[in-house]
């Protein structure tokens, strides 16, 4: 049995792009979710729909992270690189922060994972500027 593949996009401002988003993965038969700017308070699991989480009041104050998330489920190998070139094709600009579901990260809050993607990111520039940018 398959399991349903799922994404959550998230602080997509840009609707030509989350359209074209959007199509291309109704046309893979995955199902796609946006999330409000709050939901970053809650847990992956809760956002996914996942049995056994349950919704966080909202109780820090506003979380600033400008960068669009693409966040998905069930989604891996040669099926993660089909709709990846499939976006490009449909000349879907690059989405710098994308992670895929792990058992470990539906624990986290949306905020946690964006700030570790966002350290993740920061530190991988770091080491292509010593690299010499090959």
């Amino acid at each position: 049995m398959r399991r349903e593949e799922q994404v959550l996009l998230y602080q997509f401002r840009d609707e030509g792009k989350l359209q074209a988003i959007r199509e291309v993965l109704k046309k893979l038969h995955i199902k796609s979710r946006i999330l409000p700017e709050e939901a970053y308070a809650q847990k992956v699991g809760f956002l996914l729909g996942m049995k056994g989480f349950q919704t966080t009041e909202v109780r820090e104050e506003g979380f600033s992270f400008p960068h669009e998330v693409m966040l998905l489920q069930n989604i891996r190998g040669k099926r993660l690189d089909e709709v990846l070139k499939q976006l490009r094709e449909a000349g879907v600009p690059p989405i710098k922060f994308k992670a895929v579901v792990t058992p470990f990260n539906t624990l986290w809050t949306l905020r946690r994972l964006c700030e570790t993607m966002q350290k993740e990111h920061a530190a991988m520039q770091a080491a292509e500027g010593k690299t010499g940018n090959r």
